[in-house]
C-alpha cells in the first residue's frame, strides 16, 4: 500500500494532481451545499428508500461501466473503457457534523475488462542535448484487468426520499497484457520500457437515484492517477479525469 506514495513525482504530475485535488474539493462542497434542498421530504421516512438504506446499514452490490480521457498533454487522445462489478457496506450510523453529515461506507471493485485507447504506434522523434533521434514508439488498445480492494465512501446524509450523495477515495491495481503506458519499444526480454502493473489512486463524487426500494441507478464522476509507482524502468504516468462511471444497484 505503501508504494502508492512513496514514488517521487515529476512537476507536471504534481500540478496534474493539485489540479484535481482542487477540482473534487470543488465538487464535494457543491454536493454539500445542496444538501438543505435535498432535504424537502415529501413523505414519510418510512417510505423513503434512502431511509431505508440508512436505516438498514445495506450491502450494496451491482453492475458498473466506466468511460473517460486522459489530461495533459498527448494524455488527452488516451480514452478508457471498462466493465465490472462493486459491492459496499454501510458501516456506521448517521454521524451528524453540519452540513457534511452522513455515514461511512466500505467497498471494493472488480473490472475484468479495462481497455485504454492510445494513438498508434510508430516512429517518433526526440532531441536532446541538441541531437535528434528517432525510435519506434508504442500504442494502440490496452487490455486488462483491474481490482479496486478498498473504497472509502461517505454518504452524505439527506431526508430526500430517492437521492443519495456520495463523496469518495480509494486505491486500485490495473494488470495489462503490454507494457502501460506505451513508451519507447524495447526488444522482448530486454530491460526498459514501462509495466504491465500500476496503481490507480482515485477520487470521485456522485449520486444513487432510486427507482424502487433497495434498487438505484447510479452516476459517478471520477479522478484517477494512474502510475508504476517505478515498477518499470520508465513511469510516465497517466492522469484521466473526467471519468465518468455509470451502474445499477441492488441493496440489501
Amino acid at each position: 500500500m505503501a508504494a502508492f506514495f512513496m514514488y517521487r513525482l515529476s512537476g507536471q504530475e504534481y500540478r496534474t494532481l493539485i489540479s484535481t485535488a482542487k477540482f473534487l474539493m470543488l465538487m464535494m462542497l457543491s454536493l454539500s451545499t445542496c444538501l438543505p434542498a435535498l432535504t424537502q421530504a415529501t413523505t414519510t421516512e418510512n417510505d423513503s428508500p434512502v431511509a431505508q438504506v440508512r436505516d438498514h446499514r445495506s450491502w450494496e452490490y451491482g453492475p458498473f461501466v466506466n468511460f473517460g480521457n486522459g489530461i495533459g498533454g498527448n494524455r488527452s487522445k488516451y480514452w478508457f473503457f471498462a466493465a465490472g462489478g462493486q459491492i459496499g457496506k454501510v458501516l456506521t450510523p448517521p454521524i451528524h457534523a453540519g452540513i457534511l453529515s452522513g455515514q461511512f461506507e466500505l467497498g471494493a471493485n472488480i473490472l475484468p475488462f479495462w481497455q485504454a485507447y492510445t494513438p498508434a504506434a510508430g516512429d517518433r522523434t526526440f532531441e536532446f542535448q541538441g541531437q535528434t533521434y528517432t525510435y519506434p514508439f508504442g500504442g494502440g488498445t490496452f487490455t486488462g484487468a483491474s481490482i479496486t480492494p478498498v473504497i472509502f465512501r461517505w454518504n452524505f446524509l439527506t431526508h430526500s426520499q430517492r437521492i443519495q450523495p456520495w463523496f469518495q477515495g480509494a486505491g486500485g491495481l490495473i494488470y495489462t497484457t503490454h507494457k502501460f503506458p506505451p513508451d519507447i519499444l524495447v526488444p522482448k526480454g530486454n530491460p526498459g520500457g514501462t509495466s504491465v502493473w500500476n496503481f490507480s489512486p482515485q477520487g470521485g463524487v456522485g449520486i444513487h437515484y432510486f427507482t424502487r426500494p433497495k434498487r438505484s441507478i447510479d452516476f459517478g464522476v471520477n479522478a484517477v492517477h494512474i502510475s508504476s509507482a517505478s515498477l518499470g524502468d520508465r513511469n510516465p504516468g497517466v492522469n484521466a479525469l473526467w471519468q465518468i462511471q455509470l451502474g445499477y444497484t441492488y441493496w440489501k
